[in-house]
Order: structure tokens, then C-alpha cells, then sequence
């Protein structure tokens, strides 16, 4: 089944898209924009500098309305004053070890933020298609070796993937209580590790690994043997624009998940990830280890399965690990050099979408 990316639907298309000051956000905004929609991003400021809100300049690419998901009336204002004929909710608190750190903070911005959102949406006079995204963490993650499937039991040890799958069914509670009578298409999108560039944010592998490359110094592993399913950002944002074109086709079908990750070959050790990108930086590329035996507890073992998607969608990671991590040491070098990021990063997606086949090697 091969399904494209339909710039018709998108031309013109009113898209309310949340989070979008932030990594993944960030790319989303650019890639709308290129897509011709008009969107309102709904945010609060990114928390980190650098951060690619402002290195890519994407504000330019949508109207930025700078608001907090946990403000009830916020979410009224941006979402009916719009009046969107499409949402991508992905604003969140993102961080595993920040939710340990904030766990209130992390269930209010994670539960109550899509509640806000979902509470705003299922007012408006005309349904819109919502697409929610959440993690692979939502699953109750027993790492056994299977990889995931839209219909396992969804669980969350710690307060960022516990809060995820609150946020699932708070989607399932609204759906079925508001949104499905009115004909409302309602999705729910899983990925899995992202990487890419402009992600600044602490406690990722490759933003930590390379900043320590372009200090030269030795890049700390804290979990190297962890194994997580890697991939570029653009692929599943890839996935979440043919989760709306889907949705939008077929309103009546039911409440629908998707999981969003690589082929067997991209779940792959911490320590692997670091290894390849430490070759592509220079020979003289140092890596250590030092693992922290009282640090929180994060799962050392989660790959998703993401047949259902491959099937309905006719969507395919189009990328391999090292093709992922090359891209992403690319745009590193640019920023590194002043170049102009936001040129930057629509090249990468121009050059992603310009492959109507799989790019990745089999």
C-alpha cells in the first residue's frame, strides 16, 4: 500500500498545531509551511538556548501564539477563535528524567494539557480532525523482547511515560463521550527516540554527545547498553501527516493509534548510536562511560512494532540508523558554522520528501 503526502489537502488547510516552539515542533512548523497550510502554533517559550524556535526562525512560518496547554482559557482562545479544520497536539513536558524531577508539573502539562486542548476542541461548531501525540512509552513496558503493538496494555513506571498513558485515556474518555457522535476523526501517534537537528534539550544522547565532540572532549554515556528505536524526526512526522490525511478520509472509522518507529535494525544500544555518530564527528572523537547506580530508573530495553501503520497508512521509514545520525551531524556542523539554520532545515525536509521511495538501506 504506498500512500503519499497530498500537498493538495494540506494547501490552505487550518491547522492548529501545539508545541510548536518546541524540537519536534519546530520541524513540523517548517514542514506545514512548506505544504502551503495555515497554521497557528499554540506554546509556551522554548526552555532552552540555543533552541530551534529562534535558530530556525520558525515563527515566520505560522501565526505563534505563545500560551500554556495547562490554561483551560488559553486553549479556548486558540483553538475557537481559530477555528482549525485539523489539530496536532504535541506540545509536552518530553523528558523521562524530568518527570522525575517535576512529576506535577509533568501529569499537569501531559493529562490536563490534552484535556484542556480536547475540552476546546470538542466545542467547536464544525469537528475537526485531532491527531494526539503521545510516546512508546505509553506501553506497560515489561522488556521482554517484543516489540509493541497498538493493542497492548499500556502501563508507565515513571511520571512521564505514567502521565503519556493518562493522556491516552483522557483521549479515549473524550471520544467516546463527545467527540465520536458528532463524527469527529480523533488519532492517536506513538514514536519512538527521535533524533535530528535543534534538539537542545538536556539529557538527549546525540545533543550531548556532539556538544562534548565540539568542545573536544570525552561524551559521557550514562546507559550505554539501553536499547531504544531510533529514529530521524522527519520520519514520524512523516507519519503523523498521513495519520491526518487518513483520518480525514475516513471520519467514522473509530478512535485510531499508530506506533511510529524503525525497522528492526534502528532499535538499537545507546552505546551504538554514540559509537556511530562519534566515527562520523573525527577520528579523534572520545566516548566514556559512567554509569550512575543511583540514577532513576529508565526502561533498558523498548522497540515498537509498526505494522498497523506500514498497512494503513502506506507509511515507511525511508531512513537507516547511520543515514539518521548522518543527517543530524550535518545540520550540527551548519549551526557550528552560522550557517542559516532555517534554510537548513527546509533543505533536509525538501531533500527527505524528494524520495518518493525508501531511502534507507535493506
Amino acid at each position: 500500500m504506498t500512500i503519499g503526502i497530498d500537498e493538495d489537502f494540506w494547501r490552505g488547510r487550518r491547522v492548529l498545531l501545539t508545541g510548536h516552539t518546541g524540537f519536534k515542533g519546530g520541524w513540523m512548523s517548517l514542514w506545514l509551511e512548506r505544504l502551503g497550510a495555515t497554521v497557528r502554533g499554540v506554546a509556551l517559550l522554548p526552555d532552552s538556548q540555543p533552541n530551534l524556535f529562534e535558530a530556525a526562525r520558525v515563527a515566520e512560518a505560522l501565526d505563534s501564539m505563545i500560551a500554556d496547554v495547562r490554561d483551560p482559557d488559553a486553549m479556548d482562545a486558540a483553538v475557537l477563535d481559530f477555528a482549525p479544520s485539523v489539530v496536532i497536539h504535541m506540545a509536552a513536558q518530553p523528558l523521562v528524567r524530568r518527570g522525575y524531577e517535576a512529576p506535577r508539573e509533568t501529569f499537569a502539562t501531559n493529562l490536563m494539557g490534552t484535556v484542556n486542548l480536547l475540552d476546546a476542541v470538542r466545542r467547536q461548531p464544525r469537528p475537526a480532525v485531532t491527531l494526539i501525540v503521545t510516546t512508546d512509552k505509553v506501553y506497560e513496558n515489561l522488556e521482554h523482547g517484543q516489540a509493541y503493538r497498538e493493542d497492548d496494555r499500556l502501563g508507565g513506571r515513571d511520571p512521564y511515560s505514567a502521565s503519556k498513558a493518562c493522556a491516552e485515556l483522557a483521549v479515549r474518555a473524550y471520544f467516546a463521550s463527545f467527540l465520536e457522535g458528532v463524527g469527529a476523526a480523533v488519532g492517536v501517534a506513538r514514536a519512538g527516540n527521535v533524533i535530528g537537528g535543534g534538539d537542545w534539550a538536556r539529557d538527549r544522547l546525540l545533543p550531548d554527545v556532539l556538544s562534548a565532540f565540539a568542545r573536544g572532549e570525552a561524551a559521557v554515556l550514562r546507559n550505554p547498553a539501553a536499547v531504544r528505536p531510533w529514529q530521524h524526526v522527519l520520519e514520524p512526522l512523516q507519519g503523523y501527516l498521513l495519520a491526518v490525511q487518513t483520518l480525514a478520509a475516513s471520519p467514522a472509522s473509530g478512535l485510531r493509534a499508530w506506533n511510529f518507529g524503525p525497522d528492526a535494525d534502528g532499535a538499537r544500544p545507546v552505546g551504538d548510536v554514540a559509537r556511530i555518530a562519534a566515527e562520523m564527528w573525527s577520528g579523534d572523537a572520545r566516548l566514556v562511560e559512567r554509569i550512575d547506580p543511583s540514577a532513576p530508573h529508565e526502561a533498558g530495553l523498548l522497540t515498537l512494532n509498526s505494522d498497523l501503520a506500514k498497512a494503513e497508512l502506506g507509511w515507511r521509514p525511508r531512513l537507516d540508523l547511520e543515514q539518521s545520525v548522518a543527517l543530524t551531524i550535518d545540520w550540527w556542523r551548519e549551526a557550528l558554522a552560522g550557517g542559516d539554520l532555517r534554510e537548513t532545515t527546509l533543505a533536509q525536509i525538501d531533500r527527505y520528501v524528494s524520495s518518493n521511495a525508501p531511502v534507507a538501506a535493506r
